[in-house]
């Protein structure tokens, strides 16, 4: 593999305390030497910490939302954006892309730093318990970056030792191998080592590595490499994680997004931003989904961008698939997950009623030249699915604010229908210091309790045992019942198969940076982004339940490096 250690010129990133921060929190610190530094009891606590930094640049920037949703059945493309490729799955979608060059790159970064710390810590003079307990993160995270690489890109070069200065060899070591020798044992040892909680919030704990491990073994048991016991293994580790550490499920399902509860009791782990850091510019990587899901709402009548509402980048629109998910009248996360009014705040757009609608009987004739509505009234409003029948034509003309419906405003037929749509909620980030900082301070939420369940179903499932994966669905969408409904969401072990998980993932996570990997670990990414994404549908081949192996991997390994099928 072409790897130079960049670790000592890129960054050593620390974790600095405050007195009411008690999470883990990265620091650049620069100018020090591995060989000296890491060798020491504080060098060697530092080096561990700098490895849970490269989670950053994939889980939160844009990199890892458009490869997590984009390119799926519940996603498309809106109007901007210069990664569309990972959607169209057209000629663009190469070994010379940039996600997929970075993304490779980062995750074998993690790796070394990784390797270089277990390497290194052989002749480290510090309790043998402090020692094991460290080495025991760093293999969880080395999990993890082996676990995302070869569910992106299938076969790819496995190395446990540390890599230093050039490196121009590198092997393609089979998915099978990498799980066998890398993703599972390293996860055992982090389960047999790690404590159940930590004191600094976001560090790897045995729940974490729990969760990880199923996730990992229901994702081999679907395919040809799988083992016998594996999905029964899966069942027995997301019980674990459901029923021994005290996580419970939220009430309400709009306070998992809530800024300032990111340490809540359904949180098993998650990649940790910091304020201060984010907002100084210190962490120049952050959670940045406030920007990706929302609809042009700045340069509507009555509006202009604020911090409130968010920078909307139009990147991903919901497709038609996504937006019949929910029963609104009993199921609440659909109202929970959108946004539907924006309030007006700014005076000199608002627009006045005309003398075409006293003609059309909207208004009497008194009203013309009038303002429709002042700063701080409803400005936009979008009823979304299942309320946009009750918007008549005459209703809407009536209306003092704008309405958006998807018969006439975001069909996908329609001509606005890039720039306008529903807009998801959950990231939005009114704590940014102006309307135009890109980096917010959200945790990126990668494991919790309402998933464990959806994944313990999907193993039970797989066992045949359709009551109890009934009952673990049932206590998800419980959860998300509108008060008075939670009868009328349950379902019985006849509603239970594949694609109704599938659905039932969609609703509860929707957004959350799972879905690709959620279609193709069940084997459907093909034939539900043909059946949904009118972009990708087209295009999508079976090859491209991979990404390619960037070119630069190829061009400076000794020998060149396979690609993966379909690719040039």
């Amino acid at each position: 593999m072409t790897n130079k250690i960049y670790l000592l010129a890129l960054a050593l990133l620390a974790m600095t305390s405050q007195s009411c921060e008690k999470f883990l929190e990265e620091e650049l610190v620069s100018d020090v030497s591995a060989s000296s530094y890491y060798t020491t009891a504080q060098g060697f606590e530092d080096a561990v910490k700098a490895t849970y930094w490269w989670n950053k640049p994939f889980f939160g920037p844009e990199r890892g939302f458009t490869m997590s949703v984009f390119g799926t059945d519940t996603y498309t493309e809106g109007a901007d954006g210069g990664h569309k490729v990972l959607n169209r799955y057209d000629g663009g979608l190469n070994p010379n892309q940039n996600f997929v060059r970075d993304t490779w790159r980062d995750f074998y970064q993690g790796i070394n730093q990784a390797n270089a710390v277990i390497n290194r810590s052989t002749t480290l003079d510090i309790p043998e318990a402090d020692k094991t307990a460290r080495i025991a993160e760093v293999r969880f995270l080395r999990a993890l970056f082996y676990f995302m690489l070869t569910s992106h890109y299938g076969d790819v070069h496995l190395t446990l030792e540390e890599t230093e200065g050039v490196e121009i060899t590198a092997n393609r070591t089979a998915i099978a191998d990498v799980y066998a020798q890398a993703i599972v044992p390293d996860l055992e040892f982090a389960i047999a080592n790690l404590p159940e909680s930590q004191s600094d919030f976001g560090r790897a704990t045995k729940p974490a590595a729990e969760f990880l491990l199923g996730k990992a073994l229901l994702r081999r048991s679907w395919k040809s490499f799988a083992e016998g016991s594996d999905a029964a293994q899966a069942e027995q580790l997301f019980t674990n994680v459901i029923e021994n550490y005290g996580f419970a499920l939220l009430d309400d399902y709009a306070s998992l997004w809530e800024i300032g509860n990111e340490e809540h009791s359904e949180i098993v782990w998650s990649v940790q931003n910091s304020k201060s850091q984010v907002d100084e510019g210190i962490d120049g990587q952050g959670h940045r989904g406030h920007l990706y899901f929302l609809f042009e709402y700045d340069v509507r009548p009555g509006m202009q961008r604020d911090v409130n509402n968010g920078r909307p980048w139009k990147r991903f629109r919901p497709t038609n698939y996504t937006l019949g998910l929910w029963d609104r009248d009993v199921d609440a996360r659909y109202d929970k997950t959108f946004k539907h009014a924006w309030i007006s705040n700014k005076s000199e757009t608002i627009p006045v009623w005309t003398q075409e609608e006293v003609t059309a009987g909207y208004v009497n004739a008194s009203q013309v030249g009038m303002p429709k509505f002042e700063v701080g009234d409803t400005a936009l409003f979008i009823p979304g699915p299942m309320r946009d029948q009750d918007w008549t034509e005459d209703r809407i003309g009536k209306a003092r604010y704008t309405v958006y419906t998807r018969e006439k405003d975001y069909c996908f037929e329609c001509p606005q229908h890039l720039r306008i749509f529903p807009s998801l909620n959950k990231w939005i980030d009114d704590t940014r210091p102006d309307r135009q900082k890109t980096q917010g301070q959200r945790d990126f939420i990668l494991m919790r309790l309402g998933e464990a369940h959806l994944l313990r179903a999907e193993a039970r499932m797989k066992l045949g045992n359709m009551d109890g994966a009934a009952e673990d669905i049932n206590t998800v969408r419980r959860r998300g019942a509108w008060p008075g409904n939670k009868a009328a969401m349950e379902i019985t072990a006849a509603d239970v198969n594949l694609d109704f998980i599938l659905d039932e993932r969609a609703r509860e996570l929707l957004g959350e940076g799972h879905r690709w990997m959620d279609l193709t670990r069940t084997n459907t990414l093909v034939e539900r982004v043909r059946a949904h994404n009118p972009v990708g549908g087209p295009n999508i081949q079976d090859f491209h339940i991979m990404r390619p192996v960037p070119q630069n991997q190829i061009d400076r390994t000794d020998g060149g490096y396979p690609q993966n099928s379909g690719y040039f």
